[in-house]
């Protein structure tokens, strides 16, 4: 059942979503094609590079991606308070990033439609929509001129799923920084390429290789482009970095070996303040697309947001539904 986006995306529901785009037809149109024999995994830097410099125009933070050979993967946290703090002229800096042309043509305005404009603008520099939109044109223009081809390279809509608890933001987030590995594409999260979590380990790296003397690992400089994990700072991920690594290694284990096992005693603090059990744990890392299908979080607040789409729409009691048809457990 298709919901609209507005309804999927709302910042009085969560500021955190997890977004997947598919190429058409599922095709390998950013990787090795074994069908047609021909590589396009030149096209994954494009994807992140151009992800890295959207995320230094919109008032939207990048928490994890991985880019795939068919797909590609996004954590994504709106800061709509950072958007409302631009001055005027920022906004139209940044929008001239993207349009130039009609950033441009404001000058022609009138006062009043100069301030409609700017207000139009700050909220769309906001809008997960207008993110992805400006992400997969340039990818899929480029892609269709260097094949020489027409029509769609993205399927038609992205999917999103709000994340709604901390354990629902963090689970996605090893979700996605384990992609590579459950597709058998790496062996290891500093060997996974296109990832965010390759960024983060070599951003670590280099600062302890450079280092005379040994820092602690939570007071290393993190990647400019990635929502960074406990600092002093405004925004950030509510967790120590040290301790995100140390969960997506050892979930990273576990499906490398095929088991459900148990998660070892020493993250065990992380995942009690998070509510969660080893077993409920491993579950929503490795089924987040299949057990969840618009958001992602423990049953009451999944309840909670249920019941804003029956309020918002007639059909609003099945979606519900089809929430909580394979989560029950959780």
């Amino acid at each position: 059942m298709t919901i609209a986006r507005s309804f999927q995306i709302d910042l009085t529901i969560s500021h955190y979503y997890h977004c997947m785009m598919r190429c058409v037809r599922r095709s390998y149109l950013c990787g090795h094609d074994n069908e047609t024999g021909h590589d396009y995994s030149h096209r994954k830097p494009w994807i992140v590079s151009r992800i890295k410099h959207l995320a230094s125009i919109f008032a939207i933070k990048v928490c994890a991606y991985a880019v795939m050979s068919n797909h590609y993967h996004l954590v994504l946290f709106v800061n709509d308070s950072e958007s409302q703090a631009w001055k005027p002229e920022e906004v139209i800096a940044r929008w001239a990033q993207l349009f130039p042309k009609d950033a441009k043509s404001i000058k022609m305005l009138s006062k009043n439609e100069i301030e409609h404009k700017i207000a139009l603008w700050r909220l769309r520099l906001m809008d997960i929509s207008w993110f992805m939109r400006c992400l997969n044109e340039s990818i899929a223009r480029h892609s269709n001129k260097e094949d020489d081809k027409k029509g769609r390279f993205w399927e038609g809509r992205f999917k999103s799923q709000a994340l709604l608890d901390e354990g629902a933001i963090l689970s996605a987030m090893v979700y996605v920084d384990l992609n590579p590995i459950r597709a058998g594409m790496a062996f290891t999260p500093e060997t996974s390429d296109f990832t965010s979590i390759q960024d983060r380990l070599s951003c670590l790296a280099k600062q302890l290789k450079d280092e005379a003397s040994p820092k602690k690992l939570n007071s290393l400089k993190q990647p400019k482009h990635l929502m960074p994990f406990l600092t002093m700072g405004n925004q950030c991920i509510d967790f120590a970095l040290s301790d995100y690594l140390q969960l997506v290694d050892s979930t990273g284990r576990i499906f490398r070996e095929g088991k459900r096992g148990a998660i070892p005693q020493d993250i065990a603090p992380i995942l009690s303040r998070l509510h969660l059990n080893p077993g409920t744990w491993l579950s929503m890392v490795k089924n987040l697309q299949t057990n969840f299908s618009y958001a992602v979080g423990h049953t009451a607040v999944l309840i909670d947001f249920g019941r804003n789409y029956h309020c918002k729409t007639p059909k609003g009691l099945i979606v519900t539904k089809k929430y909580y048809s394979d989560v029950a457990s959780f």
